[in-house]
């Protein structure tokens, strides 16, 4: 057996990262995991003197020890760990990814802001990291409602199996429905040699839903008690995702193939969802992306669904 692998979330003690704090927390208490809790610094001012330095550092201890110490009387996670690194915090947890089940990082609210931090931080680990990286997106400062929504994932024809496993290993940790998106174009139908072809959408979505619902077939099969719902949309993907995104608990969706890029669909759902995004990376190491993204479970975990948000 390999070491046990922890939940590990960016926190630099703003909201937006104690939302983090909050989502990484249910993440390592549902899935029996260690927390670590990373925090990055660096002195921005050029040259500098090592007493002036270490100025910083405490202050960088200080934020590191607080989130640390929100987790452990907060929760009923049993290890929790800092991590408190000197550079870039991206790289840290790219880095930090390579040993770990999930990162959890935050992003500043919605809009042009939100833009640009996801495009930092957040962005760099959704396409870099080698494990699931969950973005904690939503409207402004804790406490955050807890939503009920389904989890929702967007797939296509190239989705791969470890984004539907997380997909449904989620939905089954937090015994939530989960709807299965896919986008496509409806085919024409000819009623007769003299009329034009006119779009049969009601089939065109009948046999693409069917179609989900076979090559999803494995998964269901381990989880009998989730409701999965299969949905074929003809409006674009982008669109669609943003849309159901602002009912849905979590969206997933897939990510990087290795290179270091996100496609058009994943980077506009991060920069645009109304609420907390995974994206889940093409692992080429099988017995890695087997780690990362175990079966899921049909039996609910015990209090994992109606306990009250912690304050």
């Amino acid at each position: 057996m390999g070491e046990p692998r922890d939940v590990v979330v960016g926190y630099d003690g703003s909201d937006f990262s104690m939302q983090a704090l909050e989502w990484a927390m249910d993440e390592a208490e549902l899935r029996k995991l260690p927390l670590s809790v990373a925090h990055a610094w660096r002195w921005p001012y050029g040259e500098a003197d090592e007493e002036a330095k270490l100025h910083l550092r405490k202050a960088a201890e200080h934020v590191l020890y607080h989130g640390a110490d929100c987790a452990r009387s907060c929760s009923t996670i049993t290890e929790v760990t800092t991590d408190l690194y000197e550079g870039a915090a991206a790289e840290r947890l790219v880095e930090l990814s390579g040993r770990a089940e999930l990162i959890v990082v935050g992003s500043r609210g919605m809009g042009a802001l939100a833009r640009t931090v996801v495009g930092s931080v957040a962005g760099y680990a959704a396409a870099h990291a080698r494990c699931p990286v969950v973005v904690v997106r939503g409207p402004g400062p804790i406490p955050v409602p807890r939503h009920r929504g389904a989890v929702v994932l967007g797939i296509t024809d190239d989705t791969p199996d470890g984004a539907i496993a997380f997909a449904f290993g989620e939905a089954a940790l937090r015994g939530l429905e989960l709807v299965v998106v896919h986008a496509g174009h409806v085919r024409a139908a000819a009623w007769g040699t003299a009329m034009p072809l006119v779009p049969d959408t009601e089939v065109t979505a009948q046999v693409a839903e069917e179609d989900l619902l076979q090559r999803l077939k494995p998964w269901r099969d381990r989880n009998p008690a989730m409701t999965v719902r299969a949905r074929f949309v003809t409006a674009p993907a982008k669109e669609a995702l943003v849309e159901l995104s602002r009912r849905a608990s979590l969206t997933v969706v897939g990510g990087a193939r290795g290179d270091g890029k996100v496609g058009s669909v994943t980077r506009t759902i991060l920069q645009h969802a109304a609420g907390p995004v995974a994206v889940v990376p093409t692992l080429r190491d099988t017995s890695r992306a087997e780690s990362t993204f175990p079966a899921a479970s049909g039996d609910r975990v015990p209090g994992s669904g109606e306990e009250e948000v912690r304050s």
